[in-house]
């Protein structure tokens, strides 16, 4: 029999559905890459990616690149800031993340996004809290009931 999928995995799911997550292309001691396909549904004017996914999809790096390094916690962002240099529009993208520092509690990531063409569309840094998995889903599990 197979075990019960945890609530996380479903949210998991559901994020990666709406973000146009495509693969994890690696994810190894302290840095992660994933590819995004970016769909019209997600730009605005001019074909051009809505800012808050361009956000989600370095953030989604970052995070990946700290639970390389700490699977059993889970990486909340405390402090997100993005700079954007040139439009994301329809097609393949590459948001890539990495750990620039870590403690017992805290990280500080970096993370960029490449057009298909290695252009480096924005940068990002974020502040991460971690938190014992655990607690997180017992959390999450007291609200729902």
């Amino acid at each position: 029999m197979d075990p019960e999928p945890r609530m996380t995995d479903a949210i998991a799911h559901n994020v990666q559905t709406t973000l146009g997550q495509v693969r994890i292309v690696s994810s190894e001691a302290g840095r992660a890459v994933i590819e995004y396909e970016v769909a019209p549904q997600m730009c605005h004017s001019g074909g051009v990616a809505q800012g808050g996914f361009v956000c989600g999809w370095i953030d989604a790096a970052m995070a990946h690149a700290s639970m390389s390094l700490m699977p059993e916690m889970t990486p909340m962002s405390l402090e997100l800031k993005v700079s954007y240099f040139a439009p994301a529009r329809p097609g393949r993208v590459t948001a890539e993340g990495w750990i620039e520092r870590r403690g017992r509690a805290t990280c500080f990531a970096e993370g960029r996004l490449l057009g298909p063409d290695g252009k480096v569309l924005a940068k990002a840094s974020s502040t991460i809290r971690l938190i014992p998995r655990e607690a997180v889903e017992a959390s999450a599990r007291r609200a729902m009931e």
